[in-house]
């Protein structure tokens, strides 16, 4: 999909062009065994927020439902975002998603609430449609640089 001149890709169009990359990205962000990540979002001339939030991969996409709050106005309002799952100090690993959100219809909605891990009540739910995203990778906490990875693939950054 093309929005507002920026290639932005469903989670399963990009785990169909690159799924290696998807399945080390799922793995980042399910790495506590529920989907966790930090939500970075934008208002304006506002500096970023930065929140956590509960995330999953369910059938084609990636989603989350957003309660009541700073970060759904700043959604409604903007819709840029950036997704990084949280870090883990043994096993540094990064990923980092930007791109745009789109609202969830009513349907897909009530569906995904059925397999949410929280009583979502009326929080509209978000698709993350993805412009790009990084995975960094180190052996331990000493490795510096990490190694990055990036989709879409423009290069391998070493």
């Amino acid at each position: 999909m093309i929005e507002g001149g920026s290639v932005l890709a469903t989670w399963a169009e990009f785990a169909h062009d690159d799924p290696d990359l998807a399945e080390r990205a799922r793995a980042l962000l399910y790495r506590s065994g529920s989907g966790e990540a930090l939500l970075a979002t934008v208002r304006g001339e506002t500096p970023p927020r930065i929140h956590p939030i509960a995330v999953a991969v369910i059938d084609d996409g990636l989603y989350a439902f957003i309660l009541p709050s700073p970060k759904l106005t700043d959604l409604e309002g903007d819709g840029r975002f950036a997704l990084h799952s949280y870090p883990d100090p043994r096993v540094p690993h990064e990923l980092q998603i930007r791109g745009r959100v789109r609202r969830v219809d009513p349907n897909k909605q009530a569906a995904l609430a059925k397999t949410w891990p929280f009583d979502v009540g009326s929080s509209p739910a978000f698709e993350f449609l993805i412009e790009n995203l990084v995975i960094g990778v180190r052996a331990d906490r000493q490795s510096w640089p990490p190694r990055y990875s990036s989709w879409p693939r423009r290069r391998n950054l070493s």
